[in-house]
């Protein structure tokens, strides 16, 4: 599929997704399209998958009798080999185009049937391999609820307006395009979170600030034996990773909300991530982690900024905080997560967080873990700041901390200022590709350039009390340029005496016109 094929079908699912929302707020809205075109993804892999191997008989899987033994007996051997490969199975009547065909009548109601399907995925993984990751991934599709309608009739007419729509479009499930879908399903989720608000921070990272991080967790290799994010969102982060190598062998994540963990896992599925490597989780990262005993190789996350946790006594037990001899505060659980992440991180593996600026100076309890980070642990690799405006639903200036715990440049840290850097847009800053590569090429190669990074040495930071307030080691100011009264002075006579040359030239050409002169 060429670059523009693909921006069409973007555009083409966004049509689709604004045109039928009607007045129904678009994070409620998402919800429905994005679980409907997982619906119609799924039934065409489904129907390639099985006509792949009835192709030696002839035959199509739609054609399947399902009411005679033989047919009874294909679609029984089908199961199988589907349940075991794909991780689900759906019967020919099934599918998201049956369906959608009969949703073009409209004296056909179809709301129960589509329940039904829906419903049947889930139980045909039960028992199995798959079945915790498509366990009540769409309990989200609530075909009941009022915001389709007021009446059946009105949400079954909507419902089969967006399945005709969808049914037109060609999602071109070819073995070169796995990754069409996907990509576009992540448009989606990008174009709704732009119209979400504060709700967006939730469940997406910008693709930009999601690019650097994949960037600087992969610098030197080519491949990840695992991935992490322990508040994945939608997953997007932990997809973007995998773009920058050329294998990630298993995908980590954990979110407590439960429509963003539907999304989560609907997202890998869509990028054809095998149901065996990936492991989403729905918990508490912080008091309930779901892969305690597991380290990885690549560590990322845009946890909530600042938000509120337990801070309970009983953490200072836990192995995860009780070197650090103090917890993060109840009202401010960005460190919480940072110690999380370390715990977890491999000793191998690099570790990229997006955090508020706050982390970086804040004092009492969030300053003897800094510190305890740098002078005791020698972790903190780079601190590097960001544009303000760039994230959904907050315009606070973020930054990102790079950690490893076996760094080969031990003597320094590395600071980035790229917060001047950045293209302005009608309500949301954002980052060029030459703004990234400029952030990830100075990482890597550990630049230093005036007025855009330093390298400070451990004793300079321990000078400033641990305090990691980039402008104390980037000095961003522009100092004033000496001003020369004396030739100000002169260029103003000069100027004067022109003006009044050009005065006597036009009283003179008045004089001779025999007009009066101007005042």
């Amino acid at each position: 599929m060429t670059h523009n094929q693909k921006k069409q079908l973007e555009q083409q699912l966004w049509n689709i997704a604004d045109s039928l929302r009607g007045k129904m707020h678009a994070d409620e809205f998402r919800d429905y399209c994005l679980g409907f075109i997982f619906y119609k993804y799924l039934s065409e892999k489904m129907h390639r998958y099985a006509n792949n191997i009835l192709k030696e008989d002839g035959i199509d899987f739609h054609d399947i009798d399902a009411t005679s033994a033989d047919g009874q007996a294909m679609l029984a051997a089908l199961e199988e080999e589907a349940v075991a490969q794909l991780g689900y199975f759906l019967l020919p009547a099934e599918l998201f185009d049956s369906l959608a065909k009969r949703g073009e009548d409209p004296e056909q109601f179809i709301l129960d049937d589509l329940t039904a399907v829906l419903r049947s995925i889930e139980r045909s993984t039960m028992g199995t391999e798959s079945e915790e990751d498509f366990e009540g991934l769409f309990d989200d599709l609530d075909l009941t609820s009022t915001k389709l309608g007021r009446t059946e009739k009105a949400k079954n007419a909507l419902i089969a307006k967006i399945l005709t729509h969808l049914n037109k479009i060609d999602f071109r499930l070819d073995e070169s395009d796995t990754d069409v879908l996907g990509d576009a399903y992540e448009y989606l989720i990008g174009q709704f979170a732009s119209g979400a608000g504060k709700k967006a921070g939730e469940f997406y990272t910008p693709k930009e600030v999601s690019t650097i991080l994949a960037k600087i967790v992969t610098t030197g290799k080519d491949r990840l034996k695992s991935v992490y994010d322990p508040t994945c969102g939608s997953g997007s982060l932990l997809l973007r990773v995998a773009r920058e190598v050329e294998e990630v062998g298993d995908y980590y994540g954990q979110e407590m909300n439960r429509t963003t963990y539907n999304l989560a896992r609907m997202n890998m599925i869509l990028h054809d991530v095998h149901f065996r490597n990936f492991n989403i989780c729905q918990e508490d990262t912080l008091e309930h982690p779901q892969h305690k005993d597991l380290r990885f190789e690549a560590v990322v996350a845009n946890p909530p900024f600042s938000a509120n946790w337990s801070a309970n006594p009983l953490h200072l037990s836990d192995d995860r905080f009780s070197q650090y001899g103090k917890l993060a505060p109840g009202s401010k659980a960005d460190f919480a997560f940072v110690q999380h992440m370390l715990y977890q991180l491999d000793e191998s593996g690099t570790m990229a967080v997006v955090l508020p600026h706050g982390v970086l100076f804040r004092g009492a309890a969030e300053g003897q873990i800094r510190k305890y980070l740098i002078s005791e642990q020698n972790w903190l690799d780079a601190v590097i700041g960001l544009p303000a405006n760039i994230f959904y639903g907050t315009s606070i200036p973020t930054c990102v901390l790079v950690f490893k715990k076996c760094r080969q440049q031990l003597e320094d840290i590395l600071f980035i200022d790229a917060s001047a850097h950045f293209e302005k847009a009608k309500n949301q800053n954002y980052l060029r590709d030459e703004h990234i590569d400029k952030i990830v090429t100075t990482y890597r190669q550990r630049l230093v350039e005036e007025k855009y990074s330093h390298r400070a040495l451990l004793a300079e930071i321990a000078e400033n009390d641990y305090n990691l307030n980039i402008p104390r080691y980037v000095d961003t100011f522009a100092e004033e340029v000496p001003v020369d009264l004396a030739a100000v002075t002169a260029e103003l006579q000069e100027l004067e005496a022109g003006m009044a040359q050009i005065d006597e030239t036009i009283r003179g050409f008045c004089a001779e016109l025999g007009i009066g002169a101007p005042v």
